[in-house]
């Protein structure tokens, strides 16, 4: 049974995810194609984590923050992506209340941590391009440890009021969440009551998560724009920005489909748009962050082939 009688009410007790099909092969070919995306996302960002411990050369602020980064990718393509992949193949595609709260929570909490932390990263390029002789005073590793201590503290903080508000709703039915994992709007949709006041509440907390992020960010851009144009040098300005080319690319993914699901109202949502929108910053950032960062990054190739040279001689 998925209600349960509480004072004269129904309860939900668990959801069905309807995922992306319900034809058997459709889901056999999604299914394959999913699972070489989260192993590839997983040993992309993997392989940075291995190369920025590894490699002593890499222990710079600036790494160390994309080691995190990595990391925060990792959990975050993780919260999804397994059950997706079940799911594509079991006959049962139900997840308990208790397991989509828990679901919920963590997506938010790495997804919000991840947010915030791009400011920090943002804040990294500042002082590097802005104060390069005092950069490794100002951002030493106290300072480093210290500020992705309190990006996670805002992180689980925001989580847990967005995913509180969102689950204390009362849903007597239908449960049937039309997406692919329990996202907040998805499963907001389904409540029995009007949902006006948390979707203001939800609004405040994407403008903390969201929007000030991205305007912490335009503003440290604007100041190294104006650095990089003191440089001289054609090769030295090219050299400043390219430091921040990456930085900025995976902003822009991260962004952009964040704020098409959690900036606009529930008369605007459309569930086949959200899960594709969902799709691309839950799994397609956590791909292709790693291709950015390493494509152009000579420290990173100079790690791997050192790294795969050890390998070999050890054989």
């Amino acid at each position: 049974m998925w209600l349960i009688p509480l004072h004269n009410q129904s309860w939900v007790s668990e959801f069905i995810l309807i995922g992306f099909s319900r034809d058997p092969t459709t889901n056999s070919i999604l299914f394959l194609v999913f699972l070489l995306i989260y192993l590839s996302s997983v040993l992309g960002n993997g392989i940075i984590v291995m190369l920025v411990c590894l490699d002593t050369q890499l222990h710079t602020p600036m790494y160390f923050f994309l080691c995190t980064l990595s990391l925060l990718d990792m959990g975050y393509v993780t919260t999804t992506m397994p059950q997706m992949l079940v799911h594509l193949l079991a006959h049962s595609q139900t997840i308990s209340f208790a397991g989509c709260w828990l679901q919920m929570y963590m997506f938010g909490t790495l997804g919000m941590t991840e947010s915030i932390l791009f400011i920090v990263m943002a804040y990294d390029r500042y002082v590097a391009i802005c104060y390069p002789l005092r950069y490794t005073v100002i951002l030493n590793w106290s300072q480093c440890i210290q500020l992705v201590s309190r990006t996670s503290a805002c992180g689980f903080f925001f989580s847990l009021l967005h995913t509180s508000f969102t689950m204390s709703l009362p849903y007597c039915g239908p449960n049937r969440v039309d997406h692919y994992f329990c996202e907040g709007p998805s499963v907001r949709s389904l409540a029995c009551m009007d949902t006006h006041l948390i979707e203001m509440v939800d609004l405040v907390l994407s403008v903390f998560v969201v929007l000030t992020p991205i305007s912490l960010i335009v503003a440290s851009y604007i100041h190294i724009a104006k650095a990089i144009l003191k440089i001289k040098s054609t090769q030295g300005r090219c050299k400043a920005f390219s430091t921040c080319a990456s930085h900025l690319t995976v902003v822009t993914l991260f962004y952009a489909p964040a704020i098409c699901i959690y900036m606009l109202p529930n008369s605007s949502y459309s569930p086949e748009q959200d899960k594709q929108i969902s799709l691309f910053y839950n799994v397609f950032t956590a791909l292709l962050n790693p291709v950015v960062y390493s494509l152009r990054n000579r420290d990173l190739k100079r790690a791997f082939l050192k790294v795969m040279g050890h390998v070999m001689v050890d054989q």
